[in-house]
């Protein structure tokens, strides 16, 4: 009887052991991938070549809205280009009306680059070659999201919520 209870305490010590174990590796693997993707994501910054893509936009007065995936902010380094949706107030209309949007190309252009408190870059662009756009503030973690607010000249703040990601090979 004795040998018996030996045997079976053994077994359930085995059996919780053998439980405990797996979470322990998952949650090695977790912080694992977390450190990776933020090795990536301060690589991307640090090379100056990454692609914001919007998933919400906050427009200054009204409702958040879902953004397609076709729009995009592109920083490739020696020019930024931008093609993303504005609703909002705008104070003076374009003349052309393709310009509705933040659609602009962009080489002239001052980048700053700051750590932020709480983890993750503060990155201001204040372009000189657009007229209509003062400032471009991106919040970025280190888990690949981010948050971008341009303040325009002739339009009311708009903001949106979004991931970075990696360059493609397209122009």
């Amino acid at each position: 009887m004795k040998t018996l209870f030996t045997i079976s305490k053994g077994l359930l010590l085995l059996l919780l052991l053998g439980s405990i174990s797996p979470v322990t590796v998952q949650a090695q693997t977790k912080k694992e991938k977390k450190a990776q993707k933020a090795a990536e994501v301060k690589e991307l910054v640090d090379s100056r070549t990454y692609i914001f893509t919007p998933q919400t936009m906050l427009p200054a007065s009204g409702r958040s809205r879902q953004v397609t995936p076709d729009f995009e902010f592109r920083v490739l380094g020696d020019s930024i280009v931008s093609y993303l949706p504005y609703f909002g107030r705008a104070f003076s209309a374009p003349i052309n009306p393709n310009q509705g949007g933040l659609t602009f190309r962009s080489t002239d252009f001052d980048y700053t680059l700051a750590d932020a408190k709480k983890g993750g870059w503060d990155i201001t662009i204040r372009p000189k070659d657009v007229p209509d756009v003062q400032r471009i503030q991106l919040s970025i973690q280190e888990s690949g999201y981010a948050y971008m607010q341009v303040i325009s000249t002739n339009r009311q703040p708009i903001a949106f919520n979004g991931i970075l990601s990696a360059r493609t090979d397209r122009n």
